[in-house]
């Protein structure tokens, strides 16, 4: 078995945009039915943490594996990762475990390029401005996504520690060759044509995003399920979208998305042509993005491979 350390997995340096067609031909395979993923089930140690199962089985990809995975708000005044976990890879033929990985870095960037496919799909083409609210992994690897597939002229940067809106904006616009702006307040994001809130994902939230604020032919990403967006402001969308509405649905049942409206479409859907994305310039449109374990395989698949040829890891025995 093939153990990716963390530093293996970056080391592959999988680029953002094979990353999105990776996850843009997995939805089209998740719309026409071919692929398999339970509902993640998991445990709650701790309040507002999380340690969640997701098993997924793409067929085209020979890609079947399962993530374990934790998020821990707590653990950023501790000096460690909010999201930490691990992925299993298996041979579809026998089942054994062919790899095991870090799951840090996959989780980071195949959320940024589930933003991006649903972006594609329901925002404006020319949308050239960003809000990005929360600002640490998956506010940058979610901008890094956008950029790649928008020509983004200008980002404004929130997060309730104002220094690290200013970090983040420090490194990310040389990094992006962007303008990047921190702003004191989420209101003035929300005036983008793409935003994305990232923030921990809370049971019983006290979101601030009201209704109004974002305005109309925006998209927005829910990165963080509806922390930061009043039911209110939810039920303005012209369409709202999720990566799996079967998930969604689970979750509601958990306790989540107590005001959030149902969903006329998951990602697969409207990537496989069953339901229509954007069609009129002036509408609001979301995507939830729950973050799925088809989206893991998808992008541990490749990074596999690529390590593969490279000679990156170490071999384990079972």
């Amino acid at each position: 078995m093939l153990y990716l350390s963390r530093a293996d997995v970056e080391a592959v340096d999988l680029p953002m945009p094979d990353i999105i067609a990776a996850l843009e031909a997995m939805f089209m395979e998740k719309g026409q039915g071919k692929v398999e993923m339970p509902p993640k089930p998991g445990i709650h140690p701790r309040k507002d943490a999380f340690i969640h199962a997701m098993p997924a089985y793409i067929p085209s990809l020979s890609a079947a594996g399962i993530k374990w995975v934790s998020g821990y708000p707590d653990n950023q005044a501790k000096g460690l990762p909010y999201i930490t976990g691990l992925l299993i890879l298996n041979d579809p033929e026998t089942g054994i475990p062919i790899s095991l990985m870090d799951a840090t870095w996959i989780t980071a960037k195949r959320t940024g390029a589930a933003t991006a496919v649903a972006a594609k799909q329901l925002a404006r083409p020319d949308s050239v401005t960003a809000g990005i609210i929360a600002c640490g992994v998956q506010g940058r690897s979610n901008l890094e996504a956008l950029a790649a597939v928008f020509e983004l002229r200008r980002v404004r940067a929130y997060d309730i520690y104002p220094e690290i809106a200013r970090r983040f904006a420090a490194e990310m616009g040389p990094r992006l060759q962007l303008d990047i702006e921190a702003v004191r307040t989420p209101e003035e994001c929300v005036g983008a044509d793409l935003v994305v809130t990232s923030g921990p994902i809370l049971r019983n939230p006290d979101p601030v995003i009201e209704p109004g604020w974002l305005r109309r032919g925006a998209f927005a990403s829910a990165v963080d399920f509806d922390s930061y967006w009043q039911g209110g402001a939810l039920a303005e969308a012209d369409k709202l979208a999720t990566d799996d509405t079967q998930q969604l649905e689970y979750y509601r049942g958990q306790g989540y998305f107590d005001q959030t409206p149902q969903p006329y479409a998951d990602l697969g859907e409207i990537l496989a042509g069953r339901k229509p994305g954007r069609q009129r310039e002036d509408e609001r449109t979301f995507c939830i993005n729950l973050g799925i374990a088809l989206d893991d395989m998808a992008t541990a698949a490749i990074v596999y491979r690529e390590a593969r040829k490279r000679g990156l890891g170490m071999e384990l025995p079972l």
